[in-house]
């Protein structure tokens, strides 16, 4: 089974606003530990391609609350 990042864009960024626009919402069949709550594109990317990953991006529902835990 290959790899799979699933990540979704998050909703109180702006656009110009130089902060991380992601968030990686699951990981399949790798044991990848994420330590950063938001992360950029680019990073991701990097991450798949040295874990041999696909990365799905999610669509989120203009009436679905964000919700994001602390761990």
């Amino acid at each position: 089974m290959k790899a799979t990042i699933f990540v979704r864009e998050r909703r109180k960024v702006e656009k110009g606003e130089k902060k991380p626009r992601y968030a990686i919402v699951a990981t399949a069949g790798t044991d990848l530990c994420i330590k950063a709550r938001h992360i950029r594109k680019g990073e991701i990317a990097q991450i798949a391609e040295v874990i041999g990953a696909q990365v799905v991006y999610l669509e989120a529902g203009k009436d679905d609350e964000d919700i994001e835990e602390d761990d």
